[in-house]
């Protein structure tokens, strides 16, 4: 089997990683993040010019008809410069919903509005006592007419202070974790009712607490089949946390290659570090890692398509696989760095950061290694 990149997908990682490094340097990402928008909405009109936004969306709503092989591409260059923009917040996932469940005239509204970059979407679905079970929600949808009224609280929602619209789980039907009754909706941001606390994350993100008290949202707002929302759910994040491997494994990238720089050039007793063998061995293993997480990345991305249980296996696998490497890469990255990986002004704990946080993202490597279990 052939797994080389196509001449365009080489083209798209090429001037995705060129427009990058010519403007999104670590500087960069560090004043994105501590401004007071935590983001830059001139970025986001030029990813939309770009293509990037376009890119995995289908040609007949404005997209550019590409896979989630593109997706992969531009995610893994995202994760090396640490881009904040929610590109898989509002591509992967707001657009996964409307692909996957949105009906006509909803594919036609937002999926070209996003691939314009005219809209930025946020999924809300965590809540306090769900951990990262998607079937746990408190939150509810009770029809009331032509609307549904929803009432509840979801926690970290990643994005939400940049968002036009939050894409919603709640419960219409059933008990508290039944699978069934769980149902997903888009929620204008500005709909009465509707709260946010908003602040920054450890990664240099900004995620927001939500809470929704009696906001009605019409019944045309609803995605896919009431009470049968949970499919959705996990098809969609099963192709966000594919994205999210890319995203890592761009980090990792930068992690390792900083490393070993560093090594030829820190010197101790008189030579530089890397000539100590057993930092030779640790580095060896970073970069072991690293090429094992880039060929489960693969995997998950090619297997999205497959069966619902080979695209959940694979998932889970690239989960745990990415989880555990993105902790060695990271913690290895700052102990050979030594004084100077703990420091703020060094690129190498933020890296770490990031990867931190896309560990617990829908569901950390214990969560994975039980579904993994579970799907025999």
């Amino acid at each position: 089997m052939d797994f080389s990149f196509t001449e365009e997908q080489t083209l798209l990682r090429n001037s995705v990683g060129k427009f990058l490094a010519d403007n999104y340097g670590f500087e960069t990402f560090k004043k994105i993040s501590r401004s007071d928008a935590g983001w830059k909405r001139e970025n986001w009109q030029q990813f939309a010019e770009l293509g990037l936004l376009a890119a995995p969306l289908p040609e007949a709503y404005g997209g550019l008809g590409g896979t989630a092989i593109e997706t992969m591409l531009v995610a893994e260059e995202f994760g090396k410069a640490l881009v904040v923009e929610p590109f898989t917040q509002t591509v992967v996932v707001g657009g996964g919903f409307f692909k996957h469940g949105g009906s006509e005239a909803q594919k036609q509204e937002w999926l070209n509005k996003i691939a314009a970059g005219e809209t930025v979407l946020a999924f809300a679905f965590a809540e306090a006592q769900g951990r990262f079970n998607f079937a746990d929600l408190t939150t509810t949808a009770k029809k009331q007419g032509a609307s549904y009224v929803l009432n509840g609280q979801k926690a970290v929602v990643i994005g939400a202070p940049w968002a036009d619209a939050l894409i919603v789980t709640a419960r219409t039907a059933g008990g508290q974790r039944d699978e069934k009754g769980v149902s997903v909706f888009v929620v204008d941001k500005k709909s009465k009712g509707l709260s946010l606390r908003d602040y920054p994350t450890v990664d240099g993100l900004r995620a927001s607490e939500v809470t929704f008290e009696n906001v009605e949202v019409p019944a045309a707002n609803l995605i896919g089949q009431a009470d049968n929302g949970l499919k959705l759910v996990e098809q969609v994040t099963d192709e966000a946390i594919a994205a999210h491997c890319a995203e890592a494994c761009g980090a990792m990238k930068v992690l390792l290659d900083a490393t070993v720089e560093y090594s030829k050039t820190r010197k101790q007793f008189g030579v530089p570090i890397g000539k100590f063998q057993v930092l030779q061995h640790r580095m060896v293993d970073m970069f072991m890692n690293y090429e094992q997480s880039q060929s489960i990345t693969l995997m998950v991305t090619l297997k999205l398509d497959e069966g619902e249980t080979e695209r959940k296996k694979a998932a889970s696998a690239a989960k745990v696989q990415i989880g555990k490497a993105g902790r060695f890469v990271g913690q290895n990255a700052v102990q050979i760095h030594g004084g100077m990986g703990m420091t703020d002004e060094l690129n190498i704990g933020h890296y770490f950061k990031r990867l931190t946080m896309l560990d617990t993202l829908y569901g950390n490597v214990d969560h994975h290694l039980k579904r993994y279990a579970t799907l025999g």
